[in-house]
């Protein structure tokens, strides 16, 4: 399993979170479809913005990894007014807008994943399904499955992956960092598989004997542990949903981000198949760089977008808890850690070559010992592109 899919466990975290959220959600509306806004005419499309023009398919196909959730919310703007809410699909339709609300021409379908998708791969859903358009990615994905099912990152929707490993600082006010904790025997709870854990692991960073793979994520082993334990989580979710929502514990976490252990691995990357990149150029020529400025409009005022996530949430009902609570917090986390920000030139969106020479330089040894195959002599250009990347587009301070 990779490190990307690890959104899967938090389905369970959520569930476990109290019946009083559990009750909060069945208590909206049931998840009908809304009625669709009627097409609106091209003709004034400002060329920028004119995707039907450009040849992009009539709806643009997004297949997300989970639930929706904050982490979603540059794509879920992209969702135009009035959109069609399949409960049953777990997927929304609408008019695909462009800053300011203006219509495309075409529109997009955003899909939930996790759960919706029998937790499979982003990758196997791409290539199963000829219908998507575009599918969120990370680059251990994208290393581990080149051989098989090739893919190149268009945009990065993250800048910073999410993954941290968190602790108690009320039972270990001496632990700053992961390494912290690897100068003890301390147990620490992981889904089993995640491609993090052997770099921490040959790094010295952990021991092999203290990891246990084993975590489901709930938190129950690390309640039941009294807080002694280390578990793995998100950034935007788990430290305030525990501290928050979880009343078998409701304390504080402290945490240190994955990457910041040198694992630097893009996550939630806009994606295509190798093999529909050359037909997909012209669309994505002007595609990028809209979806490029909706992350920007939606880190600057995440409101709405927030009232559509909540709403598919509730409308879905397949046991994925989200409160406004967590979405707040999530979007002000992002922002804080640069979760979503700049890449190091200043442009949102971009890819850094030497720091995705570095993950294929990390995985793919990890996964030869795996016994997975990797595309031999595998370089950043085999899998990421800044070719439809705006520079001038960017998150202001």
């Amino acid at each position: 399993m990779l490190t990307t899919r690890r959104r899967s466990v938090r389905i369970a975290a959520a569930a476990a979170v109290g019946t009083a959220l559990a009750l909060t959600a069945a208590a909206c509306s049931s998840g009908g479809s809304s009625s669709a806004a009627a097409p609106v005419s091209t003709a004034n499309i400002p060329a920028a913005d004119n995707l039907k023009a450009a040849g992009c398919p009539s709806t643009v196909v997004l297949q997300t990894d989970w639930d929706p959730e904050a982490e979603h919310g540059g794509q879920y703007q992209l969702v135009g007014p009035n959109p069609t809410i399949n409960a049953g699909a777990k997927e929304v339709t609408g008019e695909l807008v462009a800053h300011g609300g203006v219509d495309t021409g075409v529109q997009i379908q955003i899909r939930a994943g996790g759960p919706a998708i029998g937790y499979q791969t982003v990758s196997s859903q791409m290539y199963k399904d000829s219908s998507i358009t575009l599918g969120y990615l990370g680059t251990d994905e994208q290393i581990a499955l080149s051989a098989t099912q090739p893919t190149v990152a268009v945009m990065a929707g993250l800048e910073i992956s999410p993954q941290i490993i968190q602790w108690s600082p009320q039972e270990h006010p001496t632990w700053n960092t992961i390494a912290d904790i690897g100068k003890t025997n301390t147990p620490v709870l992981y889904y089993q598989g995640a491609s993090y854990m052997p770099y921490l692991i040959g790094k010295g960073i952990l021991k092999a004997s203290q990891v246990n793979g084993s975590y489901d994520g709930t938190p129950s082993v690390f309640v039941a542990s009294g807080g002694q334990d280390a578990v793995q989580g998100f950034a935007t979710a788990e430290p305030y949903i525990w501290s928050h929502d979880v009343q078998s514990w409701d304390k504080p976490m402290k945490y240190e981000l994955i990457a910041d252990t040198g694992f630097n691995f893009y996550q939630q990357e806009i994606a295509v198949r190798k093999d529909k990149l050359a037909a997909l150029t012209p669309c994505l020529k002007k595609l990028v760089p809209i979806m490029q400025q909706a992350i920007v409009d939606y880190i600057a005022n995440p409101a709405s977008t927030e009232k559509l996530i909540l709403q598919l949430v509730t409308a879905y009902n397949n046991g994925w808890v989200y409160t406004q609570g967590t979405a707040n917090y999530a979007v002000t986390t992002m922002k804080k850690l640069g979760i979503v920000g700049n890449a190091p030139d200043g442009t949102l969106g971009a890819f850094t070559d030497s720091r995705v020479q570095q993950l294929i330089g990390i995985l793919a040894p990890i996964y030869a010992k795996q016994g997975k195959q990797t595309l031999t002599g595998l370089t950043p250009a085999d899998i990421v592109t800044n070719e439809f990347i705006d520079p001038s587009i960017s998150l202001k301070s």
